[in-house]
């Protein structure tokens, strides 16, 4: 986490996770669960070139399970949320917040130019506003 100075209010940059779970659209959800898994992450960011195209999380893994889909058929273009929001470095921890509560979702990929530089969690953000840690 940078270390933001005296007075300033936390950036999402300031609370984002840098490393984060990629895949590509022709992924099967197979390969994409087994990596999220094996990373603990609810949430993977889809990218073509390196650049932002949509975002799969556990929750759409588990819709489609629930479709009957084969995981080593179905692809990640077909279940994920295409262009999802994004949040610039420097925007203020309590507008991420308002961001993710008004648009009922858990994961807000960073983002310069279109390029993802972290994910921002719901948990970590209202732990720290809140301060609970892990709300």
């Amino acid at each position: 986490m940078d270390t933001p100075r005296p007075g300033d209010e936390l950036r999402a940059c300031d609370l984002m996770a840098r490393n984060f779970v990629s895949a590509a659209p022709e992924d099967t959800l197979g390969e994409l669960a087994e990596r999220m898994a094996e990373a603990d992450s609810g949430s993977a960011l889809v990218l073509e070139y390196g650049q932002l195209v949509g975002i799969l999380t556990s929750r759409d893994i588990v819709h489609a399970v629930s479709e009957r889909v084969h995981p080593s058929e179905a692809r990640v273009r077909h279940w994920m949320t295409p262009d999802p929001a994004t949040a610039p470095p420097d925007l203020p921890a309590s507008e991420a917040a308002r961001l993710m509560l008004q648009g009922s979702f858990h994961h807000l990929p960073v983002a310069e130019e279109g390029r993802p530089v972290g994910v921002l969690g719901l948990r970590a953000v209202t732990g720290v506003l809140t301060g609970l840690p892990g709300a």
